[in-house]
């Protein structure tokens, strides 16, 4: 299973004590937790739409799975307590949120739930990107999107044009952005 290189360099970059509280937004069955918990953090969140693909995350940690906080939910509307998470990780579920709607909503659980000072980690299709993922219409967002979709009080520490190279053999082009939460 592919590890999210980016996510983990900027995470890196962001020198966090293994006691951050780290949410990973769409998280499912994703290897981000593995790397965490791997790397020392200390009781991560991984929330997911999708009850099963958490199942398959627990299944595959085995007894290390007892060490996350699991959650499933939609995030536009998850009972998340604030001002708690120093990082907010979100590979791949923003671009899917095709309402203004639905991202104001997303946008208010991120205000409420990250703490002053907290950072995000924001990986959505680039511009370039797929205009579909799984069959669903997708938002695309180069840096400065990405920027005015989250709003003021977010401040840009990076940005990263990446290509992802697909189970089945094709190529996807994403935005990664890091940001730091004024509060």
């Amino acid at each position: 299973m592919p590890h999210l290189d980016q996510s983990l360099a900027f995470l890196e970059q962001l020198e966090l004590p293994r006691t951050a509280r780290i949410i990973d937004v769409g998280g499912g069955a994703s290897t981000l937790v593995d790397d965490l918990l791997a790397r020392g953090y200390e009781r991560p969140t991984v929330l997911d739409l999708a009850a099963p693909a958490l199942a398959a995350a627990q299944a595959r940690l085995g007894a290390a799975a007892n060490a996350v906080d699991w959650i499933a939910a939609d995030i536009t509307t998850a009972a998340l307590p604030p001002a708690t998470f120093d990082l907010w990780h979100d590979r791949a579920v923003f671009h899917f949120l095709t309402t203004a709607v639905a991202r104001a909503a997303y946008v208010a659980r991120l205000r409420h739930a990250l703490r002053p000072g907290g950072a995000v980690i924001l990986a959505t299709f680039a511009a370039d990107g797929p205009l579909k993922c799984s069959g669903l219409p997708v938002a695309r967002y180069d840096a400065a999107a990405q920027r005015a979709a989250l709003g003021a009080g977010f401040d840009r520490l990076a940005d990263v044009h990446c290509l992802h190279h697909t189970p089945w053999g094709s190529t996807q082009a994403f935005q990664y952005g890091l940001f730091r939460f004024a509060g």
